[in-house]
Parts: C-alpha cells; structure tokens; sequence
C-alpha cells in the first residue's frame, strides 16, 4: 500500500491479508498507541457490498465490550477509503495454531479457549447478536490462552433490518463447515445457530477436524442437514465421555435439543473433564 499515514494512524506493519480486507497494525499520532486497522482492499474500493459489510462491522463492534470481544473504537465511512480502528492484539488465529498443530497450546489451552470464547458469545447474544461466523479463523488467541472473538461482518441483530437482509437471501450466509442447519435453510436465527457452530469449533479443537467432511460444498451443507454427528471421541478416544456428549448436544439437528444458550453450556463445561490423561483401555 502506497500510503504511510491514514488521517491520524501511521501504518506499521500489514498483520492479515483477507478476499476483501486487510488489516495492519498501526500507531495513533497523537497519543503513540498501537492499534489496529481494518481497511478494504485497494481494488475492493468502491464495491458496495464490501463496503457495507465493513461498515455494519464496524457498527456491531463498536456496542460490543467485553474482555473476549474484540474492542472496536472508530469508523471511518469515507466512502473513498473506509476503515475502524480496534485493539491491538497480537495474536494469531485459532486456525492458524491448528493448521501448525500446535499440540502442546491445544493440550494445556482448549478448555480455557472454549470457556473464553462461550463467555465472550453469552454477552453477544445477550446484547442481541448472533455471531453467524464463530469458526476457528475468528477466534484470536496468544500465547497464554487470552481469547478474543472478531469478524462481526455477518452478525444481526434479532429481530433487526439485519435478519430480514441476511435471513431473507436464497443464498446462505456463513461459512459451510460450521452452519447449523438452520442457517443452511435461511432462516431467522437465535443463539442455538451460534451454539451449532461452537459445536463444530470444539469438535475441531479434540480432533484436529471439522465433523463434517465432503468432496463439493454442497456435500457438507448436506451433511449438515441429514447426517448424524458422531462423537468426537472416535476419532480421538481420550476426549471425555462427557464432553462428547455436550458436543452432540450442540451438534443436534434441531435446535430445540441443544442447549438453549451459551450460560448452559459454560455450566456444563465449568466442572467438566475434556480429556482423559490416558486412553481409556477397551472392554474385553
């Protein structure tokens, strides 16, 4: 990018790169601070789309505080180079520690990952938001296990001009391996859609997959909208009996049958054993 300075951020340093976006790392002129940009990408200047997505982020981000909750505090809406600017955090993703397989993180950090990330969607939805995006590439965690959850692009508000926008399209909006059924079908969502997708999120933590799996998208929405889910103590048997159940639950086809919100599932996980320190050995 050609220019240094963004009205009173210096840019530093380009921290990721997206399909429409990027964002850098930049220093506030006035006060020295480090924060964070998120600014469309040069040619994605002037999309509407882009732009509005960016800009309802933004808005989303900016009524959101919480500790696990990425903190927005600007937008910008010049239509010529929009942007908003958010806490530093220096951290990569949660997809990036897997694609790493980062085991000895995942070994000591998923319970604490999984209870940051379910307190940091309780508040969200209590505010009245539903995520629709909670994947492993959202979530950003550091060293220490400091867990916090971005990307509000495609979240609504319930009931809001929002979910009649996005719940109206033929198209369903999301990201295939984690879309509850529900979302697959373009309906009116409520926080059992983002429950679903922490259900695959924590699936994926114990073992390293997501559960469910095809050649073609269309395979996997259709998974998601027929196939059982199996415990992810198949394919990993040292996870607990216990937690593969709460997977399951999350995982229920209806949403009636998963637990009604993220309070219930942070008091399951609170006493809960994720994994055996052994295999378990089989019966004879």
């Amino acid at each position: 990018m050609s220019e240094e300075i963004i009205d009173d951020y210096k840019l530093v340093k380009n921290m990721a790169t997206g399909q429409s976006s990027q964002v850098w790392e930049v220093v506030e002129i006035g006060s020295s601070r480090h924060l964070a940009m998120k600014l469309l990408l040069p040619e994605k200047l002037g999309d509407v789309e882009n732009y509005n997505f960016l800009v309802h982020e933004a808005e989303v981000g900016l009524k959101i505080a919480h500790p696990n909750v990425i903190r927005i505090f600007k937008l910008n809406r010049r239509k010529t180079n929009p942007y908003f600017v958010m806490e530093f955090f220096p951290a990569g993703s949660i997809r990036l520690r897997l694609q790493r397989k980062d085991t000895q993180f995942f070994e000591e950090k998923t319970k604490d990952i999984l209870k940051q990330t379910a307190t940091g969607m309780a508040f969200m939805n209590a505010q009245g938001y539903i995520h629709r995006d909670l994947k492993p590439d959202n979530i950003l965690a550091n060293a220490s296990g400091e867990v916090k959850i971005i990307d509000f692009a495609l979240a609504y508000q319930k009931p809001s001009f929002f979910a009649n926008l996005f719940g109206g399209k033929k198209k369903p909006q999301g990201t295939r391996s984690y879309m509850s059924p529900e979302q697959i079908r373009c309906e009116i969502l409520d926080e059992r859609a983002d429950v679903y997708s922490f259900g695959c999120l924590a699936f994926e933590l114990v073992t390293g997959r997501t559960p469910f799996r095809g050649a073609t998208a269309n395979d996997i929405l259709a998974k998601h909208l027929k196939e059982k889910a199996v415990s992810p103590k198949l394919t990993n048997p040292r996870v607990s009996k216990p937690f593969g159940d709460l997977v399951l639950r999350m995982l229920a086809k209806k949403r009636e049958d998963r637990p009604r919100d993220f309070h219930e599932v942070l008091m399951a996980l609170k006493t809960m054993v994720l994994m055996e320190t052994e295999v378990p050995e089989k019966a004879p």
